[in-house]
């Protein structure tokens, strides 16, 4: 059994979707773990109560999409603390024993069980545009959108939350 099992679940059959079809939508725009995890924990449990979810990655947080840099996210402790040597890689290394211990899956882990739950990757054109990025620089099935349309979807959305 991985340590990740307790965190999976069946989807129960009887939590059907409301007559009213609900979708939700979150924004990740940090590649921190604080930044990605509860954006992915949000959409993954959307999905399993039924809903529609996708995940903006925007600014910063386009990293958790990019191919192999998501094992590289770290904890970076606020204020004065933060900005200690070796306080980031430290905090980091405690944050994911937590994680660990808690049996949650590493972030990873978490965003392919996110899209294999049916959560959608979706990539801020401007910031590609910004960094210079390619399509060939994401992990599988991220689709791209500009910030209008994916506001045009939002707005079509129940639940839209910055994490």
């Amino acid at each position: 059994m991985s340590d990740s099992a307790a965190f999976e679940q069946k989807i129960d059959s009887s939590a059907q979707p409301s007559p009213e079809h609900q979708s939700c939508t979150f924004i990740c725009s940090h590649d921190t773990l604080d930044g990605a995890y509860p954006a992915l924990i949000l959409a993954i449990n959307s999905r399993r109560l039924g809903m529609d979810a996708s995940v903006f990655f925007t600014f910063m947080g386009i990293n958790v999409i990019r191919k192999g840099k998501a094992a590289k996210c770290r904890f970076v402790p606020s204020g004065t603390m933060g900005a200690i040597p070796g306080m980031s890689a430290f905090a980091s290394w405690m944050m994911r024993k937590k994680i660990n211990a808690a049996g949650i899956p590493a972030l990873d882990e978490l965003m392919e069980m996110a899209q294999l739950e049916g959560v959608r990757f979706i990539a801020c054109k401007m910031t590609i545009d910004m960094m210079g990025l390619r399509r060939e620089d994401f992990i599988e099935d991220v689709e791209i959108q500009t910030a209008e349309d994916y506001l045009k979807h939002a707005r079509e959305c129940k639940i839209n939350m910055f994490t």
